[in-house]
């Protein structure tokens, strides 16, 4: 009897445990070159990721600025609706709130994507409450709802989302994904939605109030995000645990950032924010520019800041000092060697003032090289090198 109650629990923990694929696919900065309209495009729209994580920067009643995806490559499927509606979505840490394209929107940019129909879902629930999302000078406009929503294994019942009815401009006609799966805080949440995992805690679908990431280098598959579990075979010794500075964002406190034993940026200290939303490592103007000197990189007529491929080999190991611990950036992370065979820097600027001094993303450039685990019972992010 007890051996079939432990049996029980076992498999009851398999069930709350499930691991969402990621692939990692063409970024609409890509797509956009390939068409030849991405110099048009940043001249229309000057390129401000600081705008995503303070909308005051680009238009105060909008809850995602879409711009700042524009790099974005790792993202999933998620069903939604009764019988289920399939949807690519990014799966955010640095956003709140789920939405997708619907089928009332006549935008050029849902017409290539999946677009969700209420009238083809049995469990669908409408509301009166509108929603928008910042895209360049306009945004995306909408409606919220609820519905089911499938995420691996798991069911997420009454799910509040976002339902688009126009998207201005041919820019999100490019996107890889359709929406965006927020899994940040809901204090930051637009319209006050209570995020998918938060869902999932209340209504005990995961077996910790935990989610892991690992992005591979590899340009095909092998990455994933893990609901309510962790998978040491992904990294290699153990996982450091760093507090949050502000339940937000996943915020942390840095504590310096050096080369070759020398600070070069982030003196005295500095905030940070894990974002898989973001695919680049993104600073400070003066911080950044000291690292694009320091690694020999030098802005094309595109704004793109090219680094010779043949230095990646002798360039030094940036060391982000984290909660007293060294996280090294080798040069093999930080340069990004494109398809087309040149190199650009995995650095950008962020032209954001913040009340708290100094604020980094610490995108994918730099959760590829640490396995994340962002702890929602105890305010934390674990980290540890990939294996």
């Amino acid at each position: 009897m007890k051996w079939l109650l432990l049996l029980g629990l076992v498999a009851l923990s398999q069930c709350l445990v499930t691991k969402v694929p990621l692939r990692k696919g063409k970024s609409l900065r890509q797509s956009l070159k390939e068409h030849g309209l991405l110099e048009k495009f940043l001249e229309k729209h000057p390129y401000n990721l600081g705008s995503k994580y303070f909308p005051s920067q680009a238009n105060a009643n909008a809850a995602e600025p879409l711009e700042n995806y524009m790099d974005i490559e790792y993202i999933g499927t998620i069903e939604i609706g009764t019988p289920p509606q399939q949807f690519i979505v990014l799966f955010d840490t640095g956003s709140s709130n789920l939405w997708v394209p619907s089928v009332y929107c006549s935008s050029q940019a849902c017409s290539n994507h999946n677009r969700f129909n209420p009238q083809q879902s049995s469990t669908y629930q409408a509301t009166s409450q509108s929603v928008s999302v910042t895209y360049g000078t306009g945004s995306m406009t909408g409606f919220l709802a609820y519905d089911t929503v499938q995420v691996g294994s798991i069911e997420v019942t009454n799910q509040i989302f976002g339902l688009s009815e126009t998207e201005p401009g041919s820019f999100l006609y490019y996107s890889p994904f359709d929406g965006i799966l927020g899994l940040a805080y809901p204090s930051i949440s637009s319209s006050g939605a209570t995020p998918v995992f938060d869902n999932m805690m209340s209504e005990g679908l995961v077996s910790q109030d935990l989610f892991s990431v690992y992005l591979s280098s590899d340009d095909q598959s092998g990455s994933f995000v893990m609901f309510g579990g962790i998978d040491s075979s992904y990294y290699s010794g153990s996982l450091n645990w760093i507090p949050l500075s502000s339940e937000t964002y996943w915020q942390i406190t840095v504590d310096s950032i050096t080369m070759n034993g020398q600070a070069i940026a982030c003196s005295g200290g500095c905030q940070a924010i894990v974002d898989t939303g973001t695919s680049m490592l993104a600073g400070p103007a003066n911080g950044i520019s000291n690292l694009q000197y320091y690694i020999g990189a030098s802005q094309s007529s595109n704004g793109e800041y090219m680094v010779s491929c043949s230095s990646i080999s002798s360039l030094p190991n940036i060391i982000f000092t984290i909660n007293g611990i060294e996280f090294p950036l080798p040069a093999s992370a930080y340069v990004i060697q494109n398809q087309q065979g040149y190199c650009t820097s995995g650095f950008q600027s962020i032209d954001i003032p913040t009340a708290s001094g100094e604020l980094w993303i610490l995108g994918d450039v730099f959760i590829r090289q640490y396995y994340c685990v962002f702890d929602r019972a105890n305010n934390q992010v674990g980290m540890a090198p990939v294996a």
